[in-house]
């Protein structure tokens, strides 16, 4: 029971357009996320990543192709591009069709139900950006009460609403009632509370957000909590899965702070699965379109991840992947379909190891699922035995 798994999603971070990206939009085929942002900064500075082989996944400026981790992509077999999709896919779950979406906004079938729980109409219903929409829906909210309620390309179901106005308890309590009506064809992979603060002009969105996730059933994660491993989960993890085999969840506030609690629960955790989504690169940079800030980030990221190396006891097991692409130098600010990066790394380790191009997510989690010796899951091939774990 001395196991022991660290795996930390770089949410957004894709690299390179997958096979099928012409599907999913104009601009998707021609996405690279982490190579267009080390563009715009005149090439990345980040010694451990480059450490753990980041350099040998693809030409990325400022990243030597060196280092002796295991490196690979993977391609999601899912339909979609979104937070769900990749997160339930490595645990083992491949949806096959996509999650409904909402280009023009909900029926009435969805939002007449609501609104009467509610008591009041809602304000906006169309595809947009979080931080534009509290922008020009906030003063009217300020004033009437109503609800604002938006999606965007993903199958999400948002609603936002000021603290002052509407305490944060009642903005959960209508986003379950939402969870409890988005089913059959209008079943949403989230439905997502978006609390926020300020007035007019200096509206910033809180750190209380909350996600009601689809629950798709048993996981490697429910394998892994009944052999009985704590899985700790960090970030937006446990909403993610609906709380399904997550022993303990942990509420960050960003980046910084969830690598704070990575580091405490490395401390606290002499075994099990810590499981962290950092969720900046995607939310403050990918969305906003601004490729700076993003490579920042990821350099950012880099120089928290000295400490999580230092920290590897000899059977530890750091895993570092990403969900899905938002790259910030294409047209629109939509996720993009890409290949995300898949690093493996042990303190045994002492040649790089090509894990090559993986065929779906679910590898990761077969080989999460090997590690811990549970059950594996339905669709995955483990890469277990090439990491030389011995």
């Amino acid at each position: 029971m001395d196991k022991r798994l660290i795996w930390i999603v770089l949410d957004s971070c894709g690299i390179g357009a997958a096979p099928d990206a012409a599907l999913y939009g104009e601009a998707d085929p021609h996405s690279n996320t982490i190579v267009h942002v080390a563009e715009a900064v005149g090439g990345l500075h980040v010694p451990h990543l480059e450490r753990l082989g980041l350099g040998r996944i693809a030409p990325i400026p400022g990243v030597a192709a060196t280092g002796v981790g295991a490196f690979g992509v993977m391609v999601e077999k899912s339909s979609g591009k979104d937070t769900t999709n990749g997160h339930l896919e490595f645990v083992g779950v491949i949806l096959d069709r996509p999650m409904p979406t909402y280009p023009n906004g909900f029926p009435p079938e969805i939002l007449e139900p609501f609104e009467r729980y509610v008591g009041k109409p809602v304000l906006c219903n169309r595809p947009a950006s979080g931080t534009w929409v509290i922008e020009a829906y906030g003063r009217e909210h300020l004033e009437t009460g109503r609800p604002i309620v938006y999606t965007s390309a993903d199958s999400v179901f948002q609603v936002a609403a000021h603290e002052d106005v509407v305490p944060v308890d009642t903005l959960y309590d209508w986003c379950a009632y939402a969870r409890s009506i988005l089913v059959g064809p209008h079943a949403v992979g989230r439905v997502i509370a978006r609390p926020f603060i300020g007035e007019p002009g200096r509206f910033v969105r809180t750190d209380r957000r909350r996600d009601f996730s689809l629950d798709f059933g048993p996981t490697v994660l429910d394998a892994i909590e009944r052999a009985g491993y704590p899985v700790v989960g960090i970030g937006k993890i446990a909403d993610i899965y609906n709380h399904r085999g997550i022993t303990r969840a942990v509420h960050t506030i960003d980046n910084d702070d969830a690598m704070d609690k990575l580091l405490e629960a490395m401390e606290q955790e002499a075994a099990g699965l810590l499981y962290a989504n950092l969720v900046d690169f995607d939310s403050k940079f990918g969305h906003r379109n601004d490729p700076v800030g993003f490579a920042r980030a990821i350099e950012a990221f880099d120089r928290r991840l000295e400490a999580v190396l230092s920290q590897l006891r000899p059977r530890d097991l750091l895993v570092i992947t990403a969900d899905h692409g938002c790259d910030p130098t294409v047209p629109g600010t939509d996720h993009t379909r890409e290949r995300v990066p898949l690093i493996a790394y042990h303190p045994h380790l002492a040649d790089a190891v090509d894990l090559g191009q993986r065929e779906t997510f679910a590898d990761l989690g077969a080989t999460v699922a090997d590690y811990f010796g549970v059950e594996l899951p339905p669709v995955g091939k483990s890469f277990l035995r090439e990491l030389q774990l011995g």
